[in-house]
């Protein structure tokens, strides 16, 4: 793969290579310090002091020439709103147009410059993780505390970039102001939220917020869907993501994703009892369960290779099989057949468009609504996870038509079957099969399209993560002097090949995910079971348990992703999260009291909220530093991470099913026991990785 050092050089603007970050000699000046550690025991005062010195030179460097570049289109944009303001005394539309135009060439300027402070920064951190990782300091708190909030700071210019602010806002504020608004007499400032039509603005607009970035309710959302994007985009793609844009289509999509999980959750009150009326035991309900998981797995490949030529057949298809489904589930009940409940559940699996759901939103939303339609992706899962047993709750009842039976068991297969028959009608009239990667080729541009220059820039929002959060490229690419293969950015061509691509820190949270899926499934798929046998729950009872766990996901992230991450390291909540989720499993075990109603609600409550906040964390962490090829084709680094957890959910389901012949009295423990075991790997495999890398 192509090393950080090449890349920055390749993104470089010619005519202001003199004034970017020199990486290459203070990775020179790393390895020089490493050769002398092996030598003699360097002095520590003095290789801070050195390395300190040096970062600083480079700093200077690049802020003395921001504040030149600023200064130069402030006082191009003053020579602008004179000319403005005289139009306005003797408004001419031709020059009008004219000034718009200026405008716009200021702002791609500007554009040029944003891209500059990006690509320092980006430098910037990765070789402060550089240092911190060859020689064992904390260098990089050392480094930013001390200069951070200095009154002489130069290193606030490149974080806060106020000034560049100030430029962007006068340039959005008199394109708004030529731009013809109706007659309204309101400013920007009036109706903020109020949409500017110029791409310019839009550019810029996006540029600052990436380097704006940082930890919110939103972006911690947005990064636990997994909705991964390429490393190195252009900004000229936001006009292609605007062709293939259609807010209905979305729509459908997050409706398909509410639909299934709800499919997917509202049977496992009812299960136990639905295999028990077919002449099965109780625990035959984690087969039933773990059905429509096991299809997943297939189904996540070929929709995942599917959504690459189409968006809307996958989805149709993903409707008619899961109608299909439903109403065998609902009628194995009638034809007294286990294999019938069994296929009909397969059925649904082989229906999960979820990698559908995924891709639409990476490929087809644009960048500005991209943040947006991923926390609505995670949104509409966590409430069908929530609605399913809260529904499965309500539907006591029990009546024949014609000699089809109605009944607790299988009304939610009769009820998801007129819910998709409903959904495919809906998506046959409204969704929008967005434009090919062909056809938008085929589009002409604009004459007045971004220099190459800008057509590279780096869309990572990387400026105010913790450089202990992110896993160090440079490392996995080697070192710039070897030769970059032409395939470097192609995506992953099959499953080994995309396996090869992870790094031993991706394939520990892959570890760590499989885990929690784990532990999640053994506990909502036995619920029904453990609570009939210890405490004699109706399926109202489960139903309400399971629906209070499920409404806790979006609180629990809530809080989280706006307070908890700005307060700790994401590293630090991995692991304290994974140390919850042990102490819940621990506390789950029925081993001298009594088992009781307190217990297995706290126990399960700790350890499904520890889960929840587990997965965010190791999800936002893991769309960091997984492989940039990872990001497109069919196995991409969602389809990875799906599979992970899908595997997961098959073996769980399979546990249960085969503990139970031992007895449901031995049910609990022993289905405990492996999840103990794997949450205790994880652990140690996290120490393991965080010590070795930080």
């Amino acid at each position: 793969m192509v090393s950080f050092g090449k890349k920055l050089k390749g993104r470089q603007i010619q005519e202001w290579q003199g004034y970017y970050i020199n990486y290459k000699l203070m990775k020179r000046k790393l390895k020089q310090y490493a050769n002398q550690s092996q030598a003699v025991v360097p002095d520590r005062r003095f290789v801070l002091k050195d390395f300190s010195r040096m970062l600083d030179h480079q700093i200077e460097t690049i802020v003395l020439f921001l504040l030149e570049q600023q200064g130069a289109l402030a006082s191009r944009i003053s020579e602008l709103n004179e000319q403005k303001d005289s139009l306005q005394e003797v408004p001419d539309i031709s020059k009008i147009d004219e000034l718009r135009e200026v405008y716009q060439a200021v702002g791609r300027d500007l554009l040029k410059l944003l891209y500059f402070v990006e690509i320092n920064a980006i430098g910037l951190r990765k070789i402060l993780k550089k240092f911190d990782k060859r020689f064992g300091y904390k260098f990089t708190d050392y480094y930013v505390k001390t200069r951070a909030n200095h009154p002489y700071s130069q290193l606030q210019q490149v974080f806060k970039h106020v000034g560049l602010g100030a430029v962007v806002g006068a340039i959005s504020r008199n394109l708004a102001d030529l731009q013809d608004r109706q007659g309204s007499y309101l400013s920007i400032y009036d109706q903020p939220a109020l949409p500017l039509q110029d791409p310019v603005v839009d550019s810029m607009q996006a540029a600052v917020d990436r380097l704006s970035h940082s930890t919110n309710f939103l972006n911690f959302l947005a990064q636990h869907a997994l909705i991964m994007q390429e490393e190195l985009p252009a900004p000229v793609e936001e006009g292609v993501d605007d062709q293939r844009y259609h807010f209905m289509s979305l729509l459908l999509n997050l409706a398909n994703t509410f639909l299934y999980m709800v499919n997917t959750y509202i049977i496992v009150p009812t299960a136990d009892d639905y295999s028990m009326s077919l002449g099965a035991a109780a625990t035959v309900c984690g087969i039933v369960i773990g059905a429509m998981a096991v299809a997943q797995i297939f189904s996540s490949v070929y929709f995942s290779a599917w959504s690459n030529r189409s968006y809307f057949r996958p989805l149709i298809f993903s409707s008619i099989v899961l109608f299909i489904g439903n109403v065998m589930y609902a009628l194995a009940y009638d034809l007294n057949s286990i294999p019938v409940l069994l296929i009909g559940r397969l059925f649904c699996g082989f229906g999960s468009a979820r990698a559908v759901n995924r891709r639409y939103i990476s490929d087809c939303v644009p960048l500005k609504y991209r943040m947006q339609a991923s926390a609505g992706f995670v949104s509409a899962s966590a409430l069908g996870m929530a609605c399913g047993p809260a529904v499965a709750g309500l539907l006591q009842t029990n009546f024949k038509i014609y000699k089809i039976t109605v009944n607790k068991e299988t009304l939610p297969g009769w009820l998801m079957a007129i819910a998709w028959l409903i959904y495919l009608v809906w998506l046959w009239f409204s969704f929008k099969e967005p434009v090919r990667d062909t056809e938008i080729k085929n589009v002409p541009q604009e004459s007045k399209a971004e220099p190459d220059s800008l057509e590279k820039g780096i869309v990572e929002p990387l400026l105010l993560k913790s450089p202990e959060n992110q896993q160090d490229e440079d490392e996995q690419e080697g070192d710039e002097s070897e030769e970059a293969p032409e395939d470097s950015h192609k995506p992953a061509n099959s499953i080994v090949a995309a396996y090869r691509l992870l790094t031993p820190s991706v394939k520990v949270q892959l570890l760590i995910y499989f885990m929690l899926k784990y532990a999640m499934e053994i506990l909502l798929s036995e619920s029904s079971v453990i609570t009939t046998y210890y405490f004699s729950w109706s399926t109202g009872h489960v139903a309400v348990f399971l629906a209070c766990l499920g409404l806790t996901v979006l609180p629990v992230n809530l809080v989280v992703g706006s307070y908890i991450t700005n307060m700790f390291e994401d590293r630090q909540i991995l692991l304290a999260s994974e140390i919850m989720v042990c102490v819940g499993i621990l506390m789950s075990f029925n081993v001298i009291i009594p088992y009781s109603v307190p217990q297995y609600v706290c126990s399960g409550l700790l350890l499904f909220v520890s889960a929840e906040v587990l997965e965010g964390v190791n999800l936002s962490l893991l769309s960091r530093v997984m492989s940039s090829r990872l990001s497109r084709g069919t196995y991409n680094g969602g389809l990875l991470s799906t599979e992970a957890g899908t595997i997961a959910r098959v073996i769980a389901d399979a546990t249960i099913t085969l503990t139970g012949y031992l007895g449901e009295s031995m049910l609990l423990n022993i289905t405990l026991l492996p999840s103990l075991f794997i949450c205790i790997v994880s652990i140690l495999a996290t120490f393991w990785t965080y010590n070795s890398l930080y």
